[in-house]
Order: C-alpha cells, then structure tokens, then sequence
C-alpha cells in the first residue's frame, strides 16, 4: 500500500540556486525581510537587520579560519543566537555543517570530530548553559583542524542521531532536502503562519527545533521565542509576554511537564501544542486539553526526512495525515518512505535503505483510501515469549496509563521483559505489580520492574531504550547518594 504525491516546489523555495549561488537560499528565503521586523526572541527580541549583520559576522570569522565553499565545519554550541549566526553563515558560504550538541563530552566531541574529519571546529568562548537554561550566551570562536577534509558528499547538513536505541548513525541532508521540508510546513494550513508566534521547547540542534522551528519560523516569518528557563513557570511565562496567537512546539516530555502544572495562569493566546520525537502516551493529549482547553497535535518525523505525517489538531490520534507528496508503504508490518538517495553517506546498509526506500524501523499501518498513517513504535518492540507474541509498545502504554506512573520505558533482554518507570516518590512496587496482575496476561509482564525518580534521556529529549544505560540508572537510584 503506498500513500504517493510528486509535486514541483512553489516558486519562493523552487527557484532557490543552491550550486551556482550556495548563500543565495539563505539570504531569500531565511534572512530576508523588513528590517526592523522581529525574527527571534532568545530573552531579548533580535530583528532581521541584527540578524542579517551578525551572520555577515560569524561568515566573516569562518573565513578567517579557512572555511570556504565546499567545506566542513562542525558546530559545538548551546542553542543560542550565536549558534543561529554560525550556523546560517556556514550555509551562506556554501560549506557544510556539521552539528553537535553542546551537552555531548569532549571524549564523544573528539570521536565525532575524528570520524567526520570537520576542517574548522566551532565552540563557545563562554561556558555552557546550565541544565534547565533554554538557551546560552555564546561567543562562536572557529578554530582550524589540523587534518580536517572537505565535503566529500554535496549536503548541506550532517547530524548524529539521537542514538535512542543503539549507536548514532551520522546522517546527511541537502539544502533541496530542508527546502521540501519547508514546503511541507508551508502548506500545513495548522502550523504557525505570519502574524502568530512560535514558542520553541525542542533544541535547535536537532530536526525538529532546527527546521519546524528555527528555519521554518524564519522562512515563514514568524516570531520564534526560546524560554529563558525550561521549567513549567519559564515555559508559561515565555507563552505570557506576548498577545499574538501562540503555538508551542515541543516534545511530550514537555507536554507533561505542562499537563501537570497547578492552577496555570489564562493564556487566551495560546493556540495548540505540537509535539515530536516518541510516541504520546495515552492520555496525555486528553489532559493537556483538560488543562489549557486547546489540542495537543503530535507529528511523525525522523532526522532522515523530517516531518513525515501530522495531526495539528489532535482529531487522528493514533492516526496522521502525511504531508504533501510523501510516499509511504507498509512492507510486512514496516514503514518505508520513498528516498531517491541513501541519508547515510558512505554506509551500504539495504536493511535501511535500498532500491529508493527508506526503511523506518517503525512499525505501522497505512490506509491510502482515507490518506492516513498509525505508528505503532519501534519494530524491534515486537517480541516472542514462550513462543507468544508480545507488543513491548502495549506494556509499556499499560504501565504509562498507571495513576502513579509519569513515564515508562519496556525493553527485552536477555530473553526477559524489564520496565523502568518514572514514579511518584510514594509509589509501592507492589501495587504497581498488583495492578499489571489484573491488567495484563501473565506471559507479558515485566521480570525486572524498577522505579526510578526520572528516566534517563538523549540529548533530544527521547526516553533512552539502551538496556545497560537504563540498569545503570536504576543501580544508581537504588544506591542510597554517599
């Protein structure tokens, strides 16, 4: 079954030169604008002219250090406007960018660095934001390395995925790649369009905050305010300040955090959230709208391809309507999405891509007729059990939908199911037991439950599902802080 649509971009982004001008979709599509108009708020707001200036700045520096059209240049920095500029400026030199979160270790930075061979690394002269900092001051200071390479490969962007469940792959996208994005987001008729704002709680770092948020607000000019502070009362008052219709854009880490905020302030502003990345648990989009009497809408993405499929209102829930011209067929309980190129540069892999499919990993259902797409969760989550089938997805709902249970994560191993939940502090284990007694057949519950004061998480915000990680997370909360 396949959901298919090709579709020529709109002028705005089609006639875009990225090979013959590299900064020309930048400039047009990104930067350009009245310029005294609003663009950002990261606490102060910043126009387009700043904006314009400080990425003729940060190309400035980048020059100085040896980066020109054709090279590489690997990002270490907190979300910030620092980062913005340093970012749009290697793009307008025609150079490749290579992002790196700024919560990674110098161990990982100097794994990745060693792996892609960037020519200029760029970190901050100042420090890193503290944890529950939305965003940092940063001072982009690039630095020439020695033995670094150009692109050998025409993208525009290199990430590292979030490596939720196994080891990061690296993953590239063409500037065409973020201009069909864009597009996407353009004919969303829900998503945020000019005279609204944006509040960001994803990380500018990764696909979601880089392209639903900060590219696409830009693109679409629309406003974009990062929180001071991620915190209930930081994200509140970042919706607070400011009277135009608001969406706010983030994980559902930051769903519940919201959800569960006491007696929150009027926000007649606040239009939806939008959330990405994992699987809303149930119940949650129903509380949400309990709380601030507007929808939770949830989107379907990878760092791959971007937005795949939508429910802005929240009316599918567990369904999603794809965006314009994506292909997707369910092979044998998988989905794959058409891809004319591999996004994996220089890995020969056909278990995730081959003969112009992407294969997703992810289980799911699609019916063309009614144009709607159901994520079921990770295709490794299917599992056998004395022979019996277990969805590891459904378990994992089931201890979610618990009253003294925030977040759970299930993962097999060795031959046995195990759960970590985030619970209240007066949470009883053996109560959590008795309801799993009454609630799910026998050969489905977990042999190893452990309770934990928060699950451990990527830096994009996803539950980790790396089974050592997680044991090692629940020995530290077992063993009394000395």
């Amino acid at each position: 079954m396949a959901l298919t649509g090709s579709f020529p971009l709109p002028p705005t982004l089609a006639e875009a030169s990225i090979t013959e001008a590299p900064h020309d979709w930048v400039d047009r599509l990104l930067l350009s604008g009245p310029d005294h108009q609003e663009c950002l708020r990261f606490g102060d707001p910043v126009d387009r002219a700043t904006l314009r200036g400080l990425v003729t700045e940060q190309a400035e520096r980048l020059t100085a250090a040896g980066l020109s059209t054709g090279g590489t240049a690997a990002l270490r920095l907190a979300p910030s406007l620092g980062y913005t500029a340093a970012l749009l400026a290697c793009w307008q030199l025609g150079a490749q960018a290579v992002l790196l979160d700024h919560r990674l270790t110098d161990h990982e930075v100097a794994l990745a660095v060693e792996r892609l061979a960037p020519q200029v690394l760029v970190e901050s002269a100042h420090r890193s934001a503290a944890t529950l900092r939305g965003f940092a001051e940063t001072d982009p200071v690039p630095v020439a390395l020695p033995g670094g390479r150009p692109a050998a490969t025409g993208h525009a962007l290199v990430q590292l995925s979030s490596g939720s469940t196994g080891p990061a792959k690296v993953i590239a996208r063409t500037a065409s790649d973020l201009l069909r994005e864009l597009d996407c987001y353009r004919r969303l008729e829900l998503f945020p369009k000019a005279g609204e704002r944006v509040v960001l709680l994803s990380s500018v770092v990764h696909v979601l905050g880089l392209v639903g948020g900060l590219l696409n607000s830009l693109h679409a000019r629309v406003p974009l305010t990062v929180p001071e502070r991620m915190t209930t009362a930081g994200i509140l008052a970042s919706i607070a300040e400011d009277d135009r219709p608001t969406t706010v854009i983030g994980v559902p880490f930051h769903a519940e955090l919201l959800a569960g905020a006491t007696a929150p302030p009027p926000l007649p502003q606040l239009r939806r959230m939008i959330v990405a990345g994992e699987l809303v648990r149930p119940g949650l989009p129903a509380a949400f709208t309990a709380r601030y009497g507007v929808p939770l809408g949830t989107m379907y993405g990878m760092t791959e391809l971007g937005v795949i499929a939508t429910d802005l209102d929240g009316t599918l829930h567990p369904q999603a309507e794809p965006v314009h011209g994506m292909d997707l067929r369910e092979e044998g309980g998988e989905l794959h999405i058409a891809m004319s190129a591999s996004p994996y540069p220089g890995l020969t892999d056909p278990t995730r891509w081959s003969d112009g499919r992407l294969h997703t990993r992810d289980a799911g259902r699609v019916d063309p007729a009614a144009r709607r797409v159901t994520v079921l969760g990770r295709r490794d989550s299917q599992v056998s059990i004395g022979g019996l089938k277990v969805d590891l997805t459904e378990v994992e709902h089931t201890l979610a939908a618990l009253p003294e249970v925030r977040e759970a994560v299930v993962v097999f191993a060795d031959g046995a199911i195990e759960a970590y939940l985030a619970t209240e502090h007066a949470a009883d284990p053996a109560a959590v037991r008795n309801t799993l007694t009454r609630e799910l057949a026998a050969f489905k519950r977990p042999r190893r439950l452990s309770l934990l004061p928060a699950l451990p998480r990527t830096a994009t915000g996803k539950l980790v599902r790396d089974t050592t990680a997680l044991r090692a997370a629940a020995d530290a909360a077992a063993t009394p802080a000395p």
